[in-house]
């Protein structure tokens, strides 16, 4: 975040190609998001409105709402930026590629709120799952430190690689009208570090939940666990899915705007997955025991002393 911004007007930007499926890909994602909220707004007010406030409930409203803090910052710049696409008369502006006025100030402003909106948004996401992979293993305090030690490694990492190693970003020149806008110029190897330590971290979660799933595959029939476990599964396997893409196009794709497009979607994506996951698990639980905690467990056979364990 310290890096400092030049102005380079002489400087030439390619690929309007790639510059146009950015803005068409913007234009779906944001699409998608809307039509996520809409379908889900009945279930997701009576959330709000009959739970109680909790760290979990927070993390929930945090990952779900701060995505919309994103699409701000994206139309702030569509409306400000002198940077157009030609097909259709689409506004071409990526949060960390364009900025308002072609003013360095202004560019280095707007990649600063775009980086922590996405680091606050991919945290909380991964935090929730964090906390289930702890309730699946019975809220064992070993287990707990360790991922929140990975976790904290991982968060501070991600923030070190991008505050030290980031280039000098440019306003450069668009070929397809002339026009300037602010360019990232961050080498893709250097951004596939983040991935690549997001990616390890999905992986040990993923392999805590399957083996505590191989442990108590037969001792606990429950469907809450159930949908614990299965929830689990996906999120990271999407989750590892989207990280493997995104070292991959930072590596090898790094002088296009296609990295930038994996970045957002894997973002906005885990954002739905992790929310809609929390509301269903909140359902289910409405519908067995009425409540207004996350969700109960029986295992009793890992802890004889009580027939009933009840999850932050």
């Amino acid at each position: 975040m310290g890096s400092p911004f030049m102005l380079i007007k002489d400087e030439k930007v390619h690929e309007p190609e790639g510059l146009q499926f950015l803005a068409y890909t913007f234009a779906s994602m944001t699409t998608l998001w809307i039509y996520d909220f809409a379908c889900s707004f009945h279930e997701e007010l009576t959330f709000l409105l009959r739970s109680r406030w909790t760290k979990v409930k927070g993390l929930y409203v945090i990952a779900r709402y701060v995505p919309f803090l994103i699409l701000i910052t994206y139309q702030f710049c569509m409306f400000n930026s002198s940077t157009h696409l030609t097909d259709y008369a689409l506004t071409y502006c990526a949060s960390v590629y364009s900025t308002p006025n072609e003013n360095p100030n202004k560019c280095h402003m707007v990649k600063i709120i775009y980086f922590f909106l996405s680091v606050i948004s991919i945290a909380c996401s991964e935090f929730l799952f964090l906390l289930r992979t702890y309730v699946l293993w019975n809220k064992n305090g070993i287990v707990l430190i360790a991922m929140l030690f990975i976790f904290s490694v991982v968060a501070v990492a991600s923030i070190a690689v991008d505050v030290v190693t980031v280039d000098v970003s440019h306003v450069a020149t668009n070929m397809m009208q002339g026009t300037q806008g602010c360019y990232r110029t961050l080498s893709g190897v250097q951004i596939s570090i983040t991935f690549l330590l997001l990616f390890g971290f999905q992986l040990g979660l993923a392999l805590l939940t399957l083996i505590r799933a191989v442990q108590r595959w037969r001792a606990v029939n429950y469907p809450l666990y159930d949908v614990l476990v299965k929830h689990n599964i996906f999120y990271y396997t999407c989750g590892l899915l989207l990280s493997a893409i995104n070292i991959l196009t930072q590596t090898l794709l790094s002088k296009t705007a296609y990295p930038h497009v994996c970045e957002d979607f894997q973002f906005y994506l885990l954002a739905i997955l992790a929310t809609r996951m929390h509301l269903f698990l909140w359902q289910t639980d409405q519908q067995t025991h009425g409540s207004d905690t996350l969700v109960h467990i029986p295992m009793s056979d890992v802890s004889p002393a009580d027939s009933m364990v009840t999850t932050v």
